[in-house]
């Protein structure tokens, strides 16, 4: 197994941090390494606003869940889909199209990930905020962000003051099938994994929390979330077509 495998294998999302900031050095690294994530067909449809003004900071965290990491945290930084760039320098781009809108998140999607392995390859800790578009209208005002450009995620770094336990994942046969899409899952492995799921999270909130894969699913996906979100992303001219 290679380190960057173990890098991989270690994650685990950092929800409290030391007062410690991040070296200009580290932080230019995780900026290359972000950059150099894979683009579809090299538009390169991502941007991310690094909120570095305190003031600016704790007007963002209320918009955030009031999750006290993002004004905490060494570094907050605002992942975003952005087609403003290329209008603004090819005004005669055809922009608007819904598979502009996943072109834009999965570009996103990766750069994050290379950010946060880069990040912790140096020692250094994250999470992930999906809460940036708890208020996206509001946030998007705080930002300046023009029409063309969605806040997608946000990512905390800083150095960790914490050392939870990797969340356990789904087994790799519920996962990874061969040829075809397997409809009919393992029973057994699905009950096995919820029962593992619910003895992290019985360990980790000390008997608090108790509750199974499947049912946090449940109570996840037992109502629309965000149901703003679509009218948002026509008003930024994302899904037009």
């Amino acid at each position: 197994m290679t380190g960057t495998i173990e890098v991989m294998r270690q994650h685990r999302s950092i929800r409290k941090f030391t007062d410690e900031t991040i070296a200009a050095e580290q932080l230019q690294a995780i900026m290359a390494a972000a950059q150099s994530a894979s683009s579809s067909s090299f538009l390169q449809a991502s941007s991310v606003v690094r909120v570095t003004d305190r003031a600016l900071r704790e007007a963002v965290m209320p918009l955030c869940g009031n999750q006290a990491y993002v004004a905490e945290a060494a570094e907050f930084w605002v992942f975003c889909a952005d087609f403003y760039r290329h209008l603004h320098w090819v005004p005669e781009a055809k922009t608007g199209y819904a598979e502009q809108l996943l072109i834009g998140a999965i570009d996103t999607a990766l750069m994050g990930q290379n950010a946060i392995t880069a990040a912790e390859s140096l020692g250094l800790g994250g999470v992930f905020i999906g809460a940036v578009r708890n208020q996206p209208h509001e946030l998007s005002a705080l930002l300046g962000l023009p029409q063309g450009v969605i806040p997608l995620f946000g990512l905390c770094l800083g150095h960790p003051a914490q050392d939870p336990e990797p969340k356990p994942r789904l087994p790799a046969p519920l996962v990874f099938m061969e040829n075809r899409y397997q409809s009919e899952p393992d029973v057994a492995a699905m009950a096995n994994y919820d029962e593992r799921v619910r003895h992290y999270y019985q360990t980790r909130t000390g008997g608090n929390k108790d509750t199974s894969w499947t049912g946090q699913i449940a109570a996840t996906l037992a109502k629309e979330a965000r149901p703003f979100m679509l009218d948002f992303l026509r008003e930024q001219g994302f899904c037009l077509k």
